[in-house]
């Protein structure tokens, strides 16, 4: 009797797999518990997860430098001013009978107001201003003297060719759309990576209620082995395989729950939730009827995908560059042209009454004489970049519809390869359940039955592995074509709200 009162307590004071199981249920029942299907999680990770958030950003950046872009070919209108320019101090002036020092002592104040634009067809630049100045004389005669520019007209041209706005407009809209497809992109490279996330927690959950199945099977059948055992129609033999198996059963519990609590933190990362939430996964036994195109998905993909903007891009950037220093090649000039009224006097009274007219006209010129072939080198070296910018341009082109094939070919192929996993499943749960049904009878050995139980865990695995494939190769398909397959649509956001 005081035997069996020791093993109980031993029992209760060193809890094996199960005891473990019930401390470890006790301590996360303190924990709140969110329940969320696969579309909730797709879609929490789409609205907050840092991921998504970090991709909102990066879009408003690309809004904001093209909105930069065109606010510089609208008409800018500035006002500067100096108040006030106080002087006190001796320098050399200049006379009639030649060079002395003076003290010099007034006080200045200016204002400009100037409105310019930009010319995109010329990539020149035209404006008109407006000066105003006033200086104030602090000696012991006193007096003011303004001088006035009521308007005046100039014009700033670059005669070399090269008309860096004309490529401007060609790169600077192709980047912002290839920047709205970036972000639909980013999206849903966000929802492959939560499949990923959603997928290893539903395995972690199915392994650990394989794993509780399994213990209580095997804690049982061990039980039954050793009644048998005593009668004599099982070997000894037979007895200890299936205590290994219990205890290889309660390892197993024990890795799943830790396996569990990994893939738990993992999605609450990635989710923005906090680690005092315990998810359980509802996992989708549906999936949509869905046959793609290959014609269909290669149009999309070359409608929609951002990498089809960028190739167009670099291709157009290649070409400025070749231009550029094409120009910079040869004659450099820039013409300066104005035109405008002035006045000067001694009150601000009839500053503005018959102003005289002003004009100038400057022409600069550069011509390279001798810089032994540095011109003629960058020339030919973006002539080359050119030419490697379209061949891996036309290999990426290759390469994109090669990637669009095999991931219709696979995708179509995985509503098969998940009926066969769910059957396999179905089939396997049954034969175990009959091998175990035969093993109480004795008609089979213990060999038999945890092959049967293998089977059935790998099957049950296997239709876990089999849903996860469907939806990341779901996803690489809408992240390749940008495309609603299952609403048959184009993808889209509201982007005048991102950026509210």
């Amino acid at each position: 009797m005081n035997k069996l009162l020791y093993f109980i307590v031993l029992f209760i004071l060193i809890p094996g797999p199960a005891g473990k199981l019930l401390s470890q249920t006790d301590s996360v029942s303190l924990k709140k518990t969110r329940v969320m299907s696969f579309e909730e999680v797709i879609s929490t990770a789409r609205n907050q997860s840092p991921m998504a958030i970090t991709s909102r950003h990066q879009f408003r950046a690309s809004y904001w430098e093209y909105r930069s872009y065109k606010a510089g070919y609208l008409p800018n209108l500035s006002m500067s001013a100096t108040l006030p320019d106080l002087n006190r101090s001796i320098e050399k002036i200049s006379l009639e009978e030649g060079d002395i020092f003076a003290e010099r002592k007034q006080l200045g104040a200016m204002g400009s107001l100037q409105l310019s634009q930009n010319i995109p067809f010329t990539g020149g630049n035209i404006y008109m201003s407006s000066d105003l100045q006033r200086i104030d004389f602090l000696d012991q005669n006193g007096g003011s003297s303004y001088l006035t520019n009521p308007i005046s007209i100039g014009l700033r041209q670059p005669v070399n060719g090269y008309n860096k706005m004309k490529f401007e407009k060609l790169i600077e809209p192709l980047k912002y759309e290839e920047a709205k497809k970036d972000y639909i992109s980013a999206l849903e490279r966000v929802s492959l990576r939560a499949v990923g996330y959603f997928f290893d927690l539903a395995l972690a959950q199915k392994n650990l209620e394989i794993s509780l199945q399994n213990y209580s099977n095997a804690d049982t059948l061990y039980k039954i082995a050793q009644g048998r055992y005593q009668l004599g129609t099982i070997a000894e033999n037979e007895l200890l395989q299936m205590e290994l198996s219990m205890l290889n059963s309660g390892t197993a519990l024990n890795s799943a729950k830790i396996d569990l609590a990994i893939r738990r933190f993992q999605l609450n990362s990635f989710l923005g939730f906090s680690q005092d939430e315990d998810i359980e996964l509802i996992i989708p036994l549906d999936i949509p009827a869905i046959e793609v195109q290959l014609e269909k998905a290669l149009g999309q993909a070359e409608k929609n995908n951002p990498d089809v903007l960028s190739r167009k891009r670099q291709l157009i950037e290649a070409r400025q560059n070749l231009a550029q220093t094409k120009a910079e090649k040869g004659l450099n000039a820039d013409i300066f042209a104005s035109f405008g009224l002035s006045q000067r006097g001694d009150k601000f009274e009839g500053l503005y009454v018959d102003p005289q007219q002003q004009e100038r006209v400057r022409l600069g010129i550069e011509i390279p004489i001798m810089d032994w072939g540095l011109a003629r080198g960058r020339y030919k070296m973006a002539q080359s970049s050119e030419e490697v910018t379209k061949t891996n341009v036309a290999q990426a082109e290759m390469d994109f519809q090669q990637e669009v094939l095999l991931q219709v070919m696979q995708f179509n192929l995985q509503d098969d390869q998940l009926v066969i996993a769910a059957k396999a499943d179905t089939i396997a749960r049954m034969r175990y359940e009959v091998s175990k049904q035969r093993f109480l009878i004795g008609k089979i050995s213990v060999l038999d039955l945890n092959v049967a139980l293998q089977e059935k865990d790998v099957a049950t695995r296997g239709y876990i592995s089999a849903l996860r494939n469907y939806w990341t190769y779901f996803f690489n398909m809408r992240s390749l074509t940008l495309y609603d397959w299952i609403n048959d649509k184009a993808l889209t956001e509201e982007f005048d709200a991102l950026v509210k």
